[in-house]
């Protein structure tokens, strides 16, 4: 059998991404075969289809983080034909070949069972994107930060983890500030919940070890000086949630935030979380997460048309979710 998908190959010629069409031998090792609807487009898909970082580890190899599914075959006990299922990380896109393909063979271990409060659709317009800043709200709440507790800055903001976490902690009842260097989206931010949009370079820039007192947590996907200021402002007890690089890897603080006013600094991986937290998060998106909202922030495109859109997510011209509907 014969399907579409993105391969990315790498030898004398170069690095590229193309849409290619394959038969099933070139499929990967699994005990689940999916019969792919959705994909959708991250950062990191950004980075594997650009070449720009060496996210992909072995070629060739189809990209795609994530996938939105029904079974066609499964050897695996929690699954069988017909199931719809979601993948989100597990290093496939980077070293097992991925959603961005009509057709995916994974790891049972990998798979959750799609909530029935979702389309195929509405799971890839959440994404490892939506699915992360879920993991960030509940990591503020597990730390006490409640709406009562003051405001909430979200950075990033009109990214995909940052789109989502803002419609979710408007929905909940906090006050969120959204930072972004598209001030042009202030309109968009504010119909998903933004109370008030700053300018990234309040945050962008080096800064002081303590700055005044103001958030009371923070979801953060910028890293670097951002992180680091965030971090400096929280709140007395208050907890900054971190889950992304777009600025950079490094981290150019002090302990004195941590010291001093007691904050918790909240690391987010959403690729290696086990089984129940993922089926947590998701099960909170399902109650959590305004559709509306979500319909919103997403555009949808051909597997085709993804390829260029690598570039722009690295850009930051590319604004919310992006759907990819494989069989087109």
């Amino acid at each position: 059998m014969i399907y579409r998908a993105l391969q990315i190959e790498k030898d004398d010629a170069g690095y590229r991404c193309s849409l290619k069409t394959l038969d099933d031998s070139t499929l990967p090792e699994g005990d689940v075969t999916v019969a792919v609807d959705y994909s959708t487009l991250n950062y990191k898909d950004g980075l594997a289809i650009t070449g720009k970082s060496p996210v992909v580890r072995r070629f060739p190899l189809t990209p795609g983080i994530d996938l939105a599914g029904t079974v066609t075959e499964s050897s695996h006990a929690l699954f069988k034909a017909g199931d719809a299922v979601v993948l989100n990380g597990w290093g496939v896109g980077e070293s097992h070949s991925g959603g961005l393909a009509q057709k995916a063979k994974l790891k049972g271990d990998w798979l959750i069972h799609r909530p029935a409060a979702f389309s195929a659709r509405q799971a890839m317009a959440i994404g490892t994107a939506g699915y992360t800043a879920m993991l960030c709200v509940m990591a503020l709440e597990k730390h006490g930060v409640s709406p009562e507790r003051g405001e909430v800055l979200v950075t990033g903001a009109g990214g995909g983890v940052g789109s989502v976490a803002i419609a979710l902690l408007a929905r909940l009842g906090y006050r969120v500030v959204a930072s972004t260097g598209r001030l042009q989206e202030a309109d968009y931010l504010r119909g998903l919940g933004a109370a008030d949009v700053i300018d990234r370079a309040e945050l962008a820039a080096p800064g002081k070890p303590l700055a005044k007192e103001r958030w009371a947590g923070v979801v953060d996907t910028v890293g670097s000086h951002t992180l680091a200021n965030a971090c400096a402002s929280t709140k007395y007890g208050g907890t900054v949630a971190a889950c992304g690089l777009a600025q950079g890897m490094d981290l150019p603080a002090t302990v004195a935030p941590f010291i001093l006013r007691g904050v918790t600094l909240a690391g987010i991986d959403s690729v290696m979380a086990p089984r129940a937290l993922r089926e947590a998060a998701w099960a909170r998106l399902a109650r959590d997460l305004d559709v509306g909202k979500l319909e919103a922030m997403t555009q949808e495109v051909s597997l085709q048309e993804a390829i260029a859109l690598g570039a722009q997510i690295l850009a930051g011209q590319v604004r919310g979710r992006v759907v990819v509907d494989v069989n087109r």
